[in-house]
């Protein structure tokens, strides 16, 4: 720290950080969401609570918690915290983590829980460099990864590890958004609790509609809509339907071409057409269609649904299959 950083950490309410890394949650209590793993009871939750870590792997989508739980871990356990980005980061920010947590386990008897972001990034030589720092307890290691970690992290490495898996779905509820963005509205410490801000009834449904359970898009549009509305003649920040429209026009969609989300897209897709659910398949579809799916490939599954489930039923789907593969493929999507 130096003598610039000090007016950096005092002005969270203006020009600082971000207003959903402001809002980010600082206790248990304050975590919403991911019942299943921190909820009352809860074997991790409890780990947490008495201050008895193991190593972990937090494994989801992008902000389903993972980093936030890892910094309340931080703020609650006794353990010395250190945070690397796999993305940045080498076996020589590795080596050197692991000489401070050895000298303060041997002088002070301290713990080091290592936070690894992204941990995914690491190839297996850098994993490789971990293994006898956990094994020997040297270091508690958490792992945050967006990639199955059955195929990134070495099975050595995960073998010594307790694997939780965040969930995107179900997302958070309408109840839960509406209560972040009225929290950040009145927080003075780290909201806009000072300020004079008026928003409608209609304007604060619209950013809880759309940001779709996403507290993160929420939080942003909510930032984006106080930061660039002029105040009133009396000084009051008036945020209508009007601006909530522009500050967040549509919904975040959860979706990636290579990983989990898209095969379990395509595999609810052919399900639903299995089951004969025209609007499950057509929610699928639009979901595919919207993300930027390749026609082809969706054409495909529906000729292989026609040939394979539906078969001698009826011999005209498939006729009607290969017609619409046939449109797709000379003419593509209407635009």
């Amino acid at each position: 720290m130096d003598l610039f950083d000090f007016p950096s950490e005092n002005r969270e309410g203006t020009t600082g950080r971000p207003l959903a890394d402001r809002m980010r949650p600082r206790t248990l209590d304050e975590f919403v969401g991911q019942d299943h793993i921190v909820g009352k009871g809860r074997l991790l939750r409890r780990a947490i609570q008495a201050d008895k870590l193991t190593p972990m792997i937090f494994f989801g989508p992008p902000g389903t918690g993972k980093t936030t739980l890892a910094h309340i871990i931080a703020g609650t356990t006794s353990a010395w915290f250190e945070q690397l980005n796999a993305v940045t980061s080498g076996v020589g920010d590795l080596r050197k983590m692991i000489a401070g947590a050895k000298e303060r386990l041997k002088y002070d008897n301290q713990k080091t829980v290592l936070f690894i972001d992204e941990i995914h990034r690491f190839n297996k030589s850098q994993q490789d460099a971990l293994l006898p720092s956990v094994e020997e307890g040297t270091i508690i290691l958490i792992g945050a990864t967006t990639e199955s970690p059955m195929f990134e992290i070495n099975p050595a490495l995960l073998s010594r590890s307790r694997l939780f898996r965040f969930f995107f779905l179900p997302p958070l509820s309408d109840q839960d958004i509406r209560r972040i963005l009225t929290n950040a509205l009145k927080d003075k410490e780290r909201g806009y609790g000072d300020y004079a801000i008026s928003i409608d009834e209609k304007a604060l449904d619209h950013l809880v509609r759309v940001a779709n359970g996403d507290s993160r898009t929420a939080l942003h549009a909510l930032e984006l809509a106080v930061l660039t509305t002029d105040p009133d003649k009396e000084g009051v920040i008036h945020i209508d339907q009007a601006v909530a429209e522009e500050s967040i026009q549509e919904r975040v969609l959860q979706y990636d071409k290579a990983g989990d989300n898209h095969y379990d897209t395509v595999s609810a897709f052919i399900k639903s057409m299995r089951g004969s659910d025209p609007d499950a398949t057509l929610y699928w579809l639009a979901k595919m269609i919207t993300a930027g799916e390749d026609p082809k490939f969706i054409a495909r599954r529906i000729y292989i649904h026609a040939a394979e489930d539906v078969g001698l039923a009826d011999p005209n789907a498939l006729l009607v299959a290969e017609a619409a593969v046939t449109a797709v493929t000379f003419i593509g999507l209407p635009a």
